[in-house]
């Protein structure tokens, strides 16, 4: 059984629909790439699952219908979103952002510190004094503090130095080879997508057109659905 199943996912915003049948698996240990262009419902999908917002269809977390649920029981449930735009507790410190939502488990201020120097380094001081690739570091340490069975990381390395994105592409990579965790991503980058994916999801005009193993994806079919 899949850990999370989506089927025919459909969702609006008001009265303007935004998905109109969105499909994917992903089971325990796999990473799965959500591709598309933008404004395709890559980030409503992900709202959706983590019940931002409200949708229609089949959504289960280890069998457990999440439609019911409010975005806090799903958190706890075993979900970690890293979000668009960081989004840190800019008045804290780092270490008050990773305790924040901590819940027990192996992700503790050791190993993300482990997994991200920088934040050991910069502990005490606060979010907002931290640049913007350290931010992301800490937005993807406070997730794994929360101890998830899958994490969704949406756009995480979007606007960063080429230094930095490389740091969390190798920090996704280790998430991959020594934890358990599913793990679902959003990036615009095709080839590094594809050096840690196992699967992929592309969406067009909010509905799922493509679904597979990431090496199967053929050239022709990612530049009609994914290219510029």
């Amino acid at each position: 059984m899949s850990l999370l199943q989506v089927q025919n996912l459909c969702a609006h915003y008001g009265s303007s629909q935004a998905l109109f049948g969105v499909d994917l698996a992903l089971s325990e240990g796999e990473v799965t790439a959500l591709m598309g262009r933008n404004g395709m419902g890559k980030s409503t999908t992900v709202k959706a699952i983590c019940r931002m917002i409200p949708s229609t269809g089949t959504l289960t977390l280890n069998g457990q219908d999440l439609h019911a649920w409010p975005s806090h029981k799903v958190a706890r449930a075993g979900v970690g979103l890293v979000p668009e735009g960081r989004r840190c507790f800019a008045d804290l410190t780092v270490t008050e952002n990773l305790i924040a939502a901590a819940r027990p488990g192996d992700w503790t201020l050791k190993t993300v510190s482990a997994l991200f120097p920088r934040l050991g380094e910069r502990a005490g001081q606060r979010a907002a004094s931290l640049s913007g690739g350290e931010q992301q570091m800490l937005a993807i340490g406070r997730a794994l503090m929360t101890n998830p069975r899958l994490l969704i990381l949406d756009e995480a390395t979007e606007g960063l130095a080429p230094l930095i994105r490389q740091e969390i592409w190798a920090a996704v990579r280790r998430l991959k080879t020594d934890t358990g965790v599913a793990i679902l991503l959003i990036d615009k980058s095709l080839k590094e997508l594809s050096s840690v994916s196992d699967h992929a999801v592309i969406l067009e005009r909010g509905k799922t057109v493509w679904s597979g193993p990431m090496d199967t994806l053929t050239r022709e079919t990612s530049e009609r659905f994914v290219g510029v």
